[in-house]
């Protein structure tokens, strides 16, 4: 295992680091159970950072003084079997630094994001929130974990007390079928193609998502998009500054052209001042489009809240609900593929004219096509995910 040499400064800005959503630093008296709990909450979060060996930062008031490693790198030998301990294993890597004039090892650990659930030799199950490690008790918070790390898919959950008909019966589903190969009626489509649930006759999420004329007045959560105008270029809008707010609801490939639609036409009254004088503001209609059809096909519908486009002077921010899913990471999300929701995205590719025609690569165009936009005009987009 490495060892790293730190001079003293170095030594002394990882001591006085707050602790934080992504990092910890625990006293090497931290009992393996406690390590595990911190280990475990991080993996099944966003990853992080764990120092053993420091002190806490109540202990003393000199940082130099809450360095408090072990004599030699075999002591750590407890801490470490407590990992291996932890099932699934977590995606870690490790590292004994030293500091000049300060005593001992200190163990310093990178845990990963991890596309499974972890739990501890107790089979406790913890998720990091800010600098807390908290415990999942509750059964649906533990289903909700699953679904964001991709175990589980909420578009797979069947919704009693709504009629099959809803969607073998919508007219959103006959549209599709006229172009659909090879040829087969509604009924026969919705049973092949997992729409509905055999035992019960209860249409699924992926379904009610795709064919029902609204998604969000059946399902238990919601499907819809808010597209939001402020008339300002502040981080921050105060209400003086809102303009107006619309809900739009739909089955998912006529959502996604009627929020491309709007947001067209929304940008078209929208002018800045630029050297060369009062300007209409443009972004490439092929990245709009890609951060749309992304925000709708891949959110995690078992939150319940809306896709948000709020639309500012300088910029739009497109805000999709849940987590980013399985081993997906702000760092990796142009590099890597992953689906959340595997049917609705298998669906909506075999529409005649399919929205997401450049599956896998949305979010790359949308980059290069911002990148290569007009620079007069100071065009930003901000993607967020919320759970």
């Amino acid at each position: 295992m490495l060892t790293r040499a730190l001079n003293k400064e170095e030594a002394i800005a990882l001591i006085s680091r707050p602790e934080s959503h992504f990092f910890d630093k625990k006293s090497a008296r931290l009992s393996g159970a406690s390590l595990q709990k911190i280990v475990v909450a991080l993996a099944n979060a966003d990853g992080g950072d764990v120092l053993i060996g420091i002190e806490d930062d109540k202990a003393d008031e000199s940082p130099e003084k809450r360095w408090h490693g072990l004599p030699s790198i075999e002591e750590f030998n407890g801490h470490l079997q407590a990992l291996h301990e932890v099932f699934p294993q977590v995606p870690s890597s490790m590292e004994f630094l030293v500091a000049k004039d300060l005593p001992g090892y200190v163990l310093s650990m990178r845990i990963d994001k991890s596309p499974q659930v972890h739990q501890t030799s107790s089979k406790d199950v913890y998720l990091r929130k800010g600098a807390q490690s908290l415990p999942l008790k509750n059964a649906d918070h533990l289903v909700a974990l699953k679904f964001a790390k991709g175990l589980a898919s909420f578009e797979d959950n069947a919704v009693a007390n709504v009629p099959a008909e809803m969607i073998v019966e919508s007219e959103e589903l006959r549209s599709f079928l006229v172009d659909f190969s090879p040829r087969t009626d509604a009924l026969n489509f919705t049973v092949n193609e997992n729409l509905i649930d055999l035992k019960t006759w209860d249409p699924k999420v992926c379904g009610l998502v795709l064919f029902a004329p609204s998604p969000s007045a059946v399902i238990p959560t919601r499907a819809g998009v808010r597209i939001t105008r402020y008339e300002t270029k502040e981080d921050d809008p105060e209400r003086d500054h809102l303009a107006f707010s619309d809900a739009l609801e739909g089955p998912a490939n006529q959502l996604i052209q009627n929020v491309v639609a709007r947001i067209t036409a929304i940008m078209s009254e929208i002018s800045i001042w630029t050297v060369d004088g009062l300007k209409k503001v443009s972004y490439p209609p092929e990245a709009i489009w890609e951060i749309v059809v992304n925000a709708i096909i891949h959110r995690d519908y078992s939150v319940a809240d809306d896709v948000h486009i709020r639309i500012f002077d300088n910029r739009i921010e497109v805000q999709s609900p849940g987590r980013l899913p399985g081993f997906v990471t702000v760092e990796n999300i142009l590099d890597v593929r992953y689906s959340r929701n595997k049917q609705i995205v298998r669906t909506l590719s075999r529409y005649k004219t399919p929205p997401n025609k450049d599956m896998g690569e949305g979010l790359n165009t949308a980059f290069q096509k911002m990148k290569n936009g007009n620079s007069e005009i100071q065009q930003s987009m901000k993607y967020k995910t919320r759970s």
